[in-house]
């Protein structure tokens, strides 16, 4: 027994208009854009728009714009089991944004069009479960604290970069100390005695351990080092 095939419902609504160009004007506008046919026949412009066919390649969910000298027709079907509420929805919305395109050729009764708008918004929203809104309020709850979340990273992201251009200043400063003191600490014992009798002959035979340290840019420990070093070997001599 074959299976039986699965119909979708159809409606059709009517709004009255007025036509302003040409039916010629309508069909090379819509033309244009993808998805859509059209054709004219019997005084009238009809577009189609074809979202899904059945197995048997026949047009399953669809609607159709039949546009006449005074008013227009929209025939759309719903699938079984799915929301009519919604499909109206969807329709309507793509309608007026079809509607949009050819203002310029032919106007809608706006009065009646827009109160059917509204009708169907609010058709949606009543339709709406305790569930549904509770699932909204969390959504935007979500989003809000998405945003902030979104804006802290960036701030610490910024506050990171910066810190890390920081660091490698200060590494570049840190090596360069090191290499400064790399270089202080290149005199040989020999150069540095050399230097402090130059110094204590020049001075009365005095010296300022951190005057002379700061002079030559040297760790005071080590020129106090090499004055011990130089008593010791008797190339100077401790006064009382």
């Amino acid at each position: 027994m074959p299976e039986e095939e699965i119909v979708p419902k159809v409606e059709e609504i009517a709004f009255a208009g007025k036509l302003i160009g040409s039916f010629e004007d309508i069909k090379k506008k819509v033309d244009m854009l993808p998805f859509f046919s059209s054709k004219i026949e019997n005084s009238e412009t009809s577009i189609a728009r074809v979202e899904s066919r059945n197995i048997k390649k026949k047009p399953f969910l669809f609607y159709i714009v039949r546009i006449r000298n005074e008013g227009i027709s929209i025939v759309y079907s719903i699938a079984p089991d799915t929301s009519e509420r919604m499909r109206r929805l969807a329709v309507v919305k793509n309608v007026a944004s079809l509607l949009s395109m050819i203002t310029d050729y032919y106007q809608v009764d706006q009065v009646r069009f827009l109160q059917y708008v509204d009708s169907v918004i609010d058709d949606v929203l009543n339709g709406l479960s305790q569930s549904y809104s509770t699932l909204f309020n969390k959504y935007d709850a979500l989003l809000s604290e998405y945003r902030e979340y979104k804006r802290l990273n960036m701030e610490l992201t910024a506050s990171n970069r910066n810190l890390a251009i920081q660091a490698s200043q200060l590494k570049n400063e840190n090596n360069q100390l090191k290499g400064d003191l790399a270089t202080l600490q290149t005199y040989s014992d020999e150069s540095l005695m050399a230097m402090l009798q130059d110094w204590i002959e020049t001075h009365n035979n005095s010296i300022d351990i951190d005057e002379f340290a700061g002079n030559y840019k040297l760790p005071s420990p080590r020129v106090e080092q090499m004055l011990d070093k130089m008593v010791s070997l008797g190339y100077i001599e401790l006064k009382n």
